[in-house]
């Protein structure tokens, strides 16, 4: 197993490059470094993540805090043959516009502000792939082809229980970010996919489950350091712009 400061699988650099923090700062600069250099990667080589490592991962996810301790997250990781399958049947699914979506999605629910950042982040993401704004036909083939989890090696599905409203979701989001980290934590790149939760059905008869609403797919794996859209650096908001602190 490879914590960050130490050497990850298959000669892949751990996320932070320094020794395990030793005090307060160290601390500090230890988790700035973790959670500010999380990002989504968009393009994997195909190296599998050793076993082990992906049971520790998942093991320290489920650290993650919930409403009551109820751990209502369902994971479901795919690899291999399974993962080719599942992709196969997803763009299938894509193509003859057989979406199943278990938590309801409309484009209202963004404001104008988040509807902005957005916008930007899409024309930063597109641009990398040079891909033009109002190029349709292209954006549209790379959404496609996305359903091939970007060529990782594995993708991680997380269900919330049947019947969940926004607290169980919630909790599964929390379990999100958690799994993100611990990725990030022992070298593993990672991108939350939204898009495969619109083929819900899809994905539990391929792998036959029954029951559960999934909330996101994440695929994971190690990311291909050559490709330009791996260099794209979404921005933050700043903290004025979220927080008000009450006093």
């Amino acid at each position: 197993m490879s914590p960050v400061g130490h050497a990850a699988p298959n000669g892949h650099a751990a996320s932070n490059g320094h020794a395990a923090p030793r005090g307060r700062t160290e601390l500090s600069a230890y988790a700035e470094k973790l959670i500010r250099g999380r990002r989504a990667v968009r393009a994997f080589r195909p190296d599998a993540v050793p076993e082990e490592t992906m049971r520790a991962v998942f093991s320290l996810a489920g650290a993650a805090p919930s409403n009551s301790n109820t751990q209502p997250w369902r994971v479901e990781v795919v690899s291999g043959a399974a993962r080719d399958r599942l992709a196969s049947s997803l763009r299938a699914a894509h193509a003859a516009r057989r979406t199943s979506v278990d938590f309801p999605y409309d484009e209202d629910m963004y404001a104008p502000t988040h509807r902005q950042r957005r916008a930007a982040f899409g024309a930063q993401l597109y641009g990398a792939l040079g891909i033009g704004r109002d190029d349709h036909a292209a954006r549209a083939a790379y959404d496609a082809e996305s359903l091939g989890f970007y060529g990782a090696p594995h993708v991680a599905f997380l269900f919330a229980p049947e019947g969940a409203g926004a607290r169980p979701a919630a909790d599964v989001g929390a379990y999100m970010q958690t799994l993100l980290l611990a990725m990030t934590a022992y070298g593993v790149d990672s991108c939350p996919q939204g898009l495969l939760s619109f083929y819900a059905d899809t994905v539990r008869a391929e792998l036959g489950i029954t029951g559960g609403k999934l909330l996101v797919g994440v695929s994971f794996g190690y990311a291909d350091t050559a490709a330009p859209v791996n260099r794209v650096t979404a921005g933050r908001a700043a903290l004025e712009a979220t927080t008000t602190f009450h006093g």
